[in-house]
């Protein structure tokens, strides 16, 4: 009896290091899939999403400007109209 607890501790800590291994290998494998990916983006000039936002920010920003700017002139254009 003592024997075949063996055998049966001995195949058990043989499946978790495979486990462990199938482990490894998947994430080296994603890893790599991930490095090829980027690679591949890069070469194709996309931009990152980070940078998409930011100047999706900066256009945002400058349209506000251009409306509160685009109120002052039709403001002093009326004001220089009145005074005329």
């Amino acid at each position: 009896m003592q024997s075949r607890s063996k055998v049966f501790d001995d195949l058990s800590q043989l499946m978790t290091n495979a486990m462990g291994v199938a482990q490894g290998a998947r994430e080296e494998a994603q890893t790599a899939m991930n490095s090829m990916i980027d690679r591949w983006l890069a070469e194709r000039d996309f931009v990152t999403r980070e940078e998409f936002d930011a100047v999706r920010a900066m256009a945002q920003k400058a349209r506000e400007e251009n409306e509160a700017l685009r109120a002052r002139i039709d403001a002093l254009e009326a004001k220089l109209a009145a005074g005329e």
